[in-house]
Protein backbone atom coordinates (compact mmCIF):
# COMPACT_ATOMS: atom_id res chain seq x y z
CA UNK A 1 0.00 0.00 0.00
CA UNK A 2 1.18 3.89 -0.60
CA UNK A 3 2.12 6.19 1.98
CA UNK A 4 -1.23 7.48 3.29
CA UNK A 5 -0.41 11.26 5.05
CA UNK A 6 -3.35 10.88 6.99
CA UNK A 7 -1.48 8.58 8.92
CA UNK A 8 1.49 10.41 9.76
CA UNK A 9 1.52 13.26 12.23
CA UNK A 10 4.34 15.08 14.68
CA UNK A 11 4.18 14.34 18.53
CA UNK A 12 6.64 16.87 19.07
CA UNK A 13 9.40 19.23 17.78
CA UNK A 14 12.42 21.12 19.30
CA UNK A 15 16.03 22.62 18.01
CA UNK A 16 15.43 21.13 14.60
CA UNK A 17 14.20 17.65 15.76
CA UNK A 18 11.04 16.26 14.80
CA UNK A 19 9.25 13.14 16.44
CA UNK A 20 7.23 11.41 14.48
CA UNK A 21 4.16 8.83 14.24
CA UNK A 22 2.88 6.72 11.47
CA UNK A 23 0.39 3.97 12.30
CA UNK A 24 -1.07 1.55 9.29
CA UNK A 25 -2.17 -1.57 8.66
CA UNK A 26 0.78 -2.67 6.88
CA UNK A 27 3.82 -4.31 7.62
CA UNK A 28 6.69 -3.20 8.85
CA UNK A 29 9.00 -4.22 5.79
CA UNK A 30 6.11 -2.13 3.69
CA UNK A 31 6.76 0.95 6.04
CA UNK A 32 10.33 0.82 6.19
CA UNK A 33 11.31 0.52 2.60
CA UNK A 34 13.22 2.94 0.82
CA UNK A 35 11.50 5.65 -0.32
CA UNK A 36 8.04 4.88 1.44
CA UNK A 37 8.25 8.76 2.81
CA UNK A 38 9.01 10.81 -0.53
CA UNK A 39 5.94 12.05 -0.21
CA UNK A 40 6.71 14.13 2.79
CA UNK A 41 10.57 14.13 2.33
CA UNK A 42 10.75 18.21 2.54
CA UNK A 43 8.96 17.95 6.12
CA UNK A 44 11.41 15.15 7.41
CA UNK A 45 14.98 15.48 8.21
CA UNK A 46 18.33 13.02 8.92
CA UNK A 47 18.04 12.59 12.49
CA UNK A 48 14.29 12.73 12.95
CA UNK A 49 12.47 10.00 14.83
CA UNK A 50 9.58 8.45 13.55
CA UNK A 51 7.56 5.97 16.01
CA UNK A 52 5.76 3.24 13.35
CA UNK A 53 2.97 1.11 14.37
CA UNK A 54 2.77 -1.41 11.61
CA UNK A 55 0.47 -4.58 11.09
CA UNK A 56 2.82 -6.45 12.55
CA UNK A 57 5.35 -4.47 14.47
CA UNK A 58 5.89 -1.48 16.31
CA UNK A 59 9.49 -0.01 16.15
CA UNK A 60 11.11 3.61 16.41
CA UNK A 61 13.05 4.20 13.33
CA UNK A 62 15.86 7.13 12.66
CA UNK A 63 15.03 8.72 9.63
CA UNK A 64 17.76 8.64 6.90
CA UNK A 65 17.51 10.96 4.02
CA UNK A 66 19.63 9.43 1.08
CA UNK A 67 19.52 9.94 -2.55
CA UNK A 68 15.87 11.94 -2.63
CA UNK A 69 14.32 9.12 -0.74
CA UNK A 70 12.99 8.89 2.52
Amino acid sequence: MAFQNKNLSVIAYANGFTLWHYAENVTMATITASGYFNDVKTLMNTGDIVIINASDNTSLKKVAVASGNV
